[in-house]
């Protein structure tokens, strides 16, 4: 997968994973959801589970946590993973500043500055789906 698995690339991958499946398979993977955060998309509820984590451990996930998806679901993820996965997490972080469900909910709060705005499911099923 490229460099190792920092917590800012395993944020951007997991958002490129939601927003997919929405495109792909109409439907969310998770039902958390995403926020516009200065550096890109964060999900709230898998920050807390890597805060004050740079690398990530290969064991993040439990097999069990991985069982609960889908062979669709998996395909989704494994095909996000093999085109994103070999990019830097400031390439994935500067993508997402690009595309227009980040730029939405960032709205006009100033580059760097904090906002938990959050990237509604809805635009990025839209927006990917266009793709």
């Amino acid at each position: 997968m490229g460099d190792d698995l920092t917590s800012l690339k395993l944020q951007k991958l997991t958002y490129y994973c939601q927003a997919w499946s929405l495109a792909w398979d109409g439907s969310p993977l998770f039902d958390e959801d995403f926020q516009a955060w200065s550096n890109g998309p964060v999900c709230v509820d898998l920050y807390k589970k890597h805060a004050k984590t740079f690398e990530i451990a290969k064991d993040f996930l439990s097999e069990s946590e991985v069982d609960n998806f889908t062979d669709s679901q998996k395909e989704t993820m494994n095909s996000v993973i093999n085109y994103y996965g070999q990019k830097k997490a400031y390439e994935l972080s500067s993508l997402t500043h690009n595309e227009l469900p980040w730029i939405k909910a960032r709205g006009d709060t100033p580059q760097g500055y904090p906002s938990n705005t959050i990237i509604e499911k809805e635009i990025m099923q839209e927006y990917y789906g266009g793709l």
